[in-house]
This record gives structure tokens, C-alpha cells and sequence, in this order.
């Protein structure tokens, strides 16, 4: 088993990831790395990112996020998309821009492995769904992204459905879907989403609680990994672990370290002075 490297929103923060890399001493001959979503967007080497990710090519992968979904319906042209992005159009001028979004069109909106019971998503996983049914859910947006992206991004944005529910229209059913695994923070029991609140778990809006707090009892035994919470920050609880520590604001890029023996331990590198630190 090689070692695993999971690490959390880079949002276009590419020297930060090199310095943190360099830490760990990451080696892609024998290492694997795991990305939470949302490389790019705000940190103003978007492009840099894509690149040193794509270049390790097997040795790296990552889950969509939000911000990943975003700049591939801006660069469908999806008339939603107004406001110019310039590290968007840095990556799609680029001699190389169609083939690092064919790249990041293909990752997956779920990564699983059952038999180490490791998963990882950008934002959340639905209280209904345990690990199967999870997985079963992201495959559906994957095949949507891989057989007909241009409608799928047409249907992409919007708050509404409020939850999941197996009979809904494909449109609906999709956007459900990517909400909750790309944007939710906040949910009930029932799995219907609070998409506007962004602070801390203690302080959710009235009749609801962090997602993770519903978490379907399959989960039972797994370590699930998501970012998308800055707020939040590195944070590990009860077989859930957070990799959003806002690198992009300033604060830190953290990683968790599974070595090859199942040993984890978690990493944090400061985005302001480059101090690198093991985190009980």
C-alpha cells in the first residue's frame, strides 16, 4: 500500500502546495495524492495548479468541488457565468487550457475505497445515503458530466430542489445532487439543505445542524474526508476529517497523511510565512 496523501482546498494557491509537498517530502513514485476539491478560483495561480497536478498524472486525482465545476461551465459558456474571471481565461487561453479541462472534467464527484473504508467528497454526503448509495449518486453526475456536459451545466446552477428524492426530474435530481456534494454545509435529518449559512458548526441556522452530525450509520468504522468548510477548518471528529483550513484567506493548507502501515496523521503548512507543522 502506498502512502496517501489527502489534501484540502488549494484554490489556486500553487506555491503554497509546492511548499507543503516538499514538507511531506512527497515522492510520486510512491506516493498518492488526493485532492478535497476546488484547486483553482482566488488565489491568483490557477493555472499553475492545474498544471503541477495534471503533470503527476496517475500519482494525483481529485474530487470536483464547486469552484472546480464552476470554471467548466464558464468555459462551456453557460449564459449564468456573467462576471469575467481572468484566472478562468488565464487557464483557457492557455496552449495547454483544453486538455486540463478535459482532465478536471473527468475527475470524479466521489472518490471510495472499500476495502481500506476511506472516502472522499468536497462538501457532504445526503443523511440517506451510506457509502454505497453515496457512490451510486456522484456516478449519476459523473455520467451526466461525461456524456453531455454542455446541458448539464445549463441545469448546474439553483438552490431548489431543497433535498434529494429518488423520483425527481433528471435536471432537478442532478442539481440536488451536485449541491449536496459540492456546496452543502448545514442539512436535517431528512436531508433537506441550508445553502446560504457558512459559519461555524455551533452556530447553525434554526432547524439545523452540520451535515456530518446526520451522517447515515454505514459510515460507521470509515474515515470520510471532505473541504469546502474554511470556517470550520482542519477538523477531525467522529471518523470525519476536514481539509479546508483557508490556505486562499491566508490562514493554512492541511493535509492528512495515511502511511503505508494505516498510521494517520494530519499536516498543516501556513500560506502566510511558510511554517510547516505536524497536528496532533
Amino acid at each position: 500500500m502506498k502512502r496517501q496523501i489527502f489534501i484540502g482546498d488549494v484554490q489556486g494557491c500553487a506555491d503554497p502546495l509546492k511548499r507543503l509537498l516538499d514538507a511531506l517530502r512527497f515522492d510520486p513514485a510512491c506516493d498518492r495524492l488526493r485532492f478535497a476539491g476546488d484547486l483553482v478560483n482566488r488565489g491568483g495561480q490557477s493555472l499553475q495548479c492545474l498544471r503541477l497536478i495534471h503533470e503527476l498524472r496517475s500519482a494525483a486525482m481529485t474530487v470536483l468541488g464547486n469552484h472546480d465545476l464552476h470554471l467548466l461551465a464558464y468555459a462551456h459558456h453557460h449564459p449564468r457565468v456573467r462576471k469575467r474571471n481572468r484566472e478562468f481565461d488565464e487557464i483557457i487561453e492557455a496552449p495547454d487550457g483544453d486538455i486540463l479541462l478535459q482532465w478536471l472534467l473527468g475527475q470524479p464527484l466521489m472518490w471510495k475505497s472499500g476495502s481500506r473504508q476511506l472516502a472522499m467528497v468536497h462538501a457532504g454526503v445526503d443523511p440517506r445515503w451510506g457509502p454505497k448509495r453515496a457512490r451510486k449518486r456522484a456516478a449519476e453526475v459523473e455520467h451526466a458530466l461525461a456524456t453531455d456536459p454542455h446541458t448539464f451545466f445549463a441545469h448546474m446552477y439553483g438552490d431548489r430542489p431543497r433535498r434529494w428524492r429518488p423520483g425527481q426530474p433528471h435536471h432537478s435530481r442532478m442539481r440536488a445532487i451536485t449541491n449536496v456534494m459540492t456546496r452543502m454545509r448545514f442539512c436535517d435529518a431528512r436531508g433537506r439543505l441550508e445553502l446560504e449559512a457558512k459559519g461555524v458548526p455551533g452556530k447553525p441556522p434554526k432547524g439545523f445542524r452540520p451535515w456530518f452530525h446526520h451522517l447515515h450509520r454505514d459510515w460507521k468504522r470509515w474515515t470520510l474526508i471532505f473541504g469546502h468548510w474554511s470556517m470550520l477548518g482542519l477538523f477531525q471528529q467522529n471518523g470525519v476529517v476536514c481539509l479546508d483550513s483557508g490556505c486562499v484567506w491566508g490562514n493554512s493548507l492541511s493535509a492528512l497523511i495515511i502511511e503505508s502501515d494505516g498510521e494517520k496523521r494530519l499536516a498543516a503548512l501556513d500560506c502566510s510565512d511558510g511554517h510547516f507543522t505536524w497536528r496532533d
